[in-house]
């Protein structure tokens, strides 16, 4: 009898530990708190988020992380633009909030819900967006720091004091114009100014393949905000960048491109 229940106290003490360990958060994962609360919601004692003043529009390099070329969630593909500029929207705005506050955004930030972000599926990390919301005319500057959101028919989640100050919290979602906010690279705003009586371009790529020179060069003007041109040597197609007036400039372009994955860019003065 002493043995029997020796060994049911024993059971019962592992089966107790056992559990215990089931439910400890999987520390290996940053992300793994991140959906352990099943519904998202408001904050219960939110601080005051009626100064909390709109996002500033600045020069940001697009990060390498959550810029990938194209993801998958759920099963469906998403293609990441190369540039958010001239894009505009219209669609249905959401929310998050406690759910995912404090865990880290798709940008490798830490999301912090009373602060003016947003959540887009394609726009590049981190844009600059204009968001109003159609049926009271009011609007916000948000920066889109993360991906989402990936319910069906749902244009951009916003942060809880977005939302508030567009005064949609208590519906949860709202029809809202979306626009983006580009501001190019402060160095490239004078690429074309000239000190001098040359003309500076980047050679970057050369090929007999036209169709894979013209992608590339369409990829590169967006991308650097340049103009482009081709030369032809020999049946070779050769894609340059520019002009660029002002030599230093065109150097440090040269030096970008390298480091971006452009290994044999090099400088042509005319």
């Amino acid at each position: 009898m002493i043995k029997n229940i020796t060994l049911i106290c024993s059971l019962s003490f592992i089966f107790l530990i056992t559990s215990c360990a089931s439910k400890k958060p999987n520390t290996d994962n940053p992300n793994a708190g991140r959906y352990a609360m099943d519904k998202d919601k408001a904050p219960t004692s939110a601080p005051d988020v009626s100064q909390v003043k709109d996002a500033t529009p600045q020069y940001e390099p697009y990060s390498r992380g959550g810029n990938r070329k194209k993801y998958t969630v759920m099963g469906k593909t998403y293609r990441v633009l190369d540039s958010g500029k001239d894009y505009k929207a219209t669609g249905i705005a959401s929310w998050y909030g406690l759910k995912f506050h404090g865990h880290l955004t798709s940008n490798g930030e830490v999301y912090d819900m009373y602060t003016m972000t947003a959540a887009h599926k394609t726009l590049p990390l981190p844009s600059f967006v204009k968001v109003t919301n159609t049926s009271n005319g009011k609007t916000v500057v948000v920066r889109v720091n993360d991906r989402g959101p990936f319910h069906q028919n749902r244009l951009i989640d916003l942060s809880y004091a977005a939302a508030y100050k567009l005064d949609m919290l208590k519906t949860g979602t709202a029809k809202v114009n979306i626009e983006v906010i580009y501001v190019p690279a402060p160095t490239l705003l004078s690429m074309t100014e000239t000190s001098s009586n040359k003309q500076h371009y980047i050679q970057v790529f050369a090929s007999a393949d036209k169709t894979k020179i013209n992608q590339l060069a369409k990829k590169l003007t967006t991308q650097y905000q340049l103009k482009s041109r081709l030369q032809t040597v020999d049946n070779l197609y050769r894609l340059q960048l520019g002009p660029i007036g002002q030599q230093q400039l065109a150097t440090q372009l040269a030096d970008k491109l390298k480091n971006d994955g452009y290994p044999n860019s090099y400088l042509v003065i005319e």
